[in-house]
């Protein structure tokens, strides 16, 4: 603590001259971002106790939020187990799996909104004291991000609220309903399990890691040849799927639960994005190896919409490519779309505290339904059960604001993979230089190794266009396949 304090007392001259000594590469952006907290830094008394009390404040009531929902159980069943089959088949299943999940969230519903109405002022006043503007603007400086970025960011995303509805719509015509629920956004479209084993994917990743570039793929099959990879499913094992970046004089792990599924390959390719930038950034050292959690997500999906192109190329027919497309459509959905609508209701949350004193459990539901039935429209109905689903979100209580840098993230991303369709070959080296910079730039100067305007207001829009270009090929294909029109 005492460091960043010192260091951002240091004046403007003293800090430019430092910052410009030959020696110090390894962390200059490190330290020059450290220094636009100045503002909002207090003394170092002051800080000293902001941390001492944050440990039965903040970190106290977060736990406490933890230990609360871990004890949830649905039928017998941990919640998480719960939530995973409102993508069963049977539309019955999904009803009553959702009935059960209201029913089990209702008896700490008090508590949970207490510890947020708790969380929410003592982020008002942090705010407050470190005289931050508004209830986002820390996060956004953690991430990078202009206040006027992610205020254009949330404008992009809502002006295409369009896109989820017609899906949506389309979706309930091929599961024959008139109007589907909020518990039947996930239900499959289609019953196309193809099982794909860990020779074929192996093949199928480095493959098309190869294609894109030779370098790339040669990195990329380190992984498997000298077993960075823990792949098999194993009792005990943590679940998901996640890359280790450990530290670089060491090479970064993959982690996976692989159990041959099509969307276990696509996994694989994503995961293997996080491994390839992580050893390609290990020369930017322990400072910056990493990059901004808006930036985060840009290898690792470029990585998984190589290995899409190939298996949408692949698919036999207009059926797989359905299957193909609709699970890619709702993975952006969910990672776009709703992750804004989640913005909102936190904006909303935080303003309504501020303004209102303490919310009222139905207060913030007006709130959470608001802002779903803002994203769904006339698509989707949003049942009554549903207005209290906000109360199991983690991220609410341990990280406000982080939601919208998965939408960020993804966008970045999709807006650098449409850069190599329009450019081709030539794109090539600089995307592994933009890879190799890792953390050592600003996101506005990363962008710009590939060509990408993060300041241009219109930015946002080409991620969205390739979004809803594959909402298009969906649609063709629903009506080639079954006759179904949008």
């Amino acid at each position: 603590m005492f460091f960043e304090l010192e260091w951002a007392a240091i004046d403007d001259a003293r800090a430019d001259e430092l910052l410009g000594h030959p020696g110090i590469e390894f962390a200059r952006h490190h330290l020059r971002t450290a220094r636009r907290y100045r503002p909002h830094l207090l003394s170092e008394p002051e800080e000293k106790l902001m941390a001492e009390k944050a440990q039965t404040g903040r970190s106290a009531w977060g736990r406490l939020f933890a230990e609360l929902m871990a004890q949830v159980e649905v039928d017998g069943e941990p919640l998480e187990v719960a939530l995973s089959r409102l993508m069963h088949p049977d539309r019955e299943v999904r009803r009553t799996t959702a009935e059960s999940v209201t029913a089990a969230l209702e008896p700490g519903l008090r508590t949970r909104a207490y510890i947020f109405n708790t969380l929410a002022l003592d982020k008002a006043v942090d705010d407050r004291v470190r005289s931050y503007a508004s209830w986002i603007q820390s996060r956004n400086l953690s991430n990078e991000a202009s206040d006027e970025s992610v205020a254009a960011l949330v404008e992009a995303v809502q002006r295409r609220y369009e896109l989820p509805r017609r899906w949506y719509r389309l979706k309930a015509k091929l599961l024959g309903i008139d109007r589907l629920a909020d518990y039947d956004r996930m239900a499959p479209v289609i019953d196309d399990e193809l099982r794909v084993g860990w020779s074929d994917a192996r093949s199928m990743v480095l493959d098309s890691y190869s294609d894109f570039s030779s370098d790339l793929g040669r990195l990329a099959g380190r992984f498997f040849e000298e077993r960075w990879i823990d792949a098999p499913v194993r009792p005990r094992k943590r679940g998901g799927a996640f890359c280790a970046y450990t530290v670089p004089s060491v090479h970064p792990y993959v982690l996976l639960n692989y159990t041959a599924r099509r969307r276990d390959v696509l996994t694989l390719a994503h995961e293997l994005g996080h491994g390839v930038h992580a050893a390609l950034a290990r020369e930017q050292g322990l400072f910056q190896q990493g990059t901004p959690l808006t930036l985060a997500e840009t290898a690792s999906v470029f990585g998984e919409e190589l290995v899409f192109a190939r298996l949408l190329d692949e698919a036999q027919d207009a059926e797989s490519r359905l299957a193909l497309l609709a699970e890619s459509i709702e993975g952006q959905i969910a990672t776009v779309f709703r992750q804004i609508a989640m913005n909102r209701f936190e904006d909303a949350l935080h303003t309504a505290r501020r303004g209102e004193g303490e919310l009222s459990v139905e207060r913030i539901g007006e709130l959470w339904g608001r802002s779903q039935e803002d994203l769904l429209g006339d698509a989707v109905e949003v049942t009554e059960g549903y207005r209290t689903w906000w109360s199991y979100v983690p991220h609410f209580v341990n990280t406000p604001g982080y939601v919208y840098a998965y939408a960020y993230g993804q966008l970045l991303a999709l807006s650098v993979y449409r850069r190599y369709e329009e450019e081709g070959e030539p794109f090539v080296p600089a995307y592994l230089d933009l890879l190799r910079a890792g953390g050592s730039r600003s996101p506005e100067e990363l962008g710009a190794i590939v060509g990408v305007d993060l300041a241009d207001p219109g930015f946002w829009d080409a991620g969205l266009d390739l979004v809803e270009r594959r909402l298009r090929a969906a649609e063709d294909a629903a009506r080639e396949a079954r006759g179904v029109t949008a």
